[in-house]
């Protein structure tokens, strides 16, 4: 029972990574094909997204697999959440949603 609690604040930890490592890549893709410099967004936008989420990982896991792997688990839950927040109108008209199976 003493162990639930920093599991479920580690996959809380987790989730708000990954909500803000792929709204960041959403955000960067948005930005970046419009910019003169799309080079300068993404690498700068890979590089910042990355060392964050590491360093979150590092600390939300304090040195326990068990921690990590949940952090992880909300990581990619994130990734699902986002990828659906993040849907077009015109993707919900053509029934897209249920055809693509990979990231956007």
């Amino acid at each position: 029972m003493s162990e639930i609690l920093p599991l479920s604040i580690a996959a809380g930890a987790g989730v708000a990574l990954g909500a803000g490592y792929f709204g960041g890549l959403w955000w960067t893709v948005l930005k970046g094909v419009s910019s003169p410099t799309p080079a300068l967004w993404f690498l700068g936008s890979l590089l910042l997204r990355t060392s964050l989420a590491m360093t979150g990982f590092y600390f939300a896991s304090g040195g326990q697999w068990k921690r990590l792997l949940a952090a992880l688990a909300g990581f990619f839950a994130a990734r699902i959440i986002v990828m659906r927040v993040i849907r077009t109108p015109q993707d919900k008209a053509h029934g897209l949603e249920s055809k693509v199976r990979h990231a956007p």
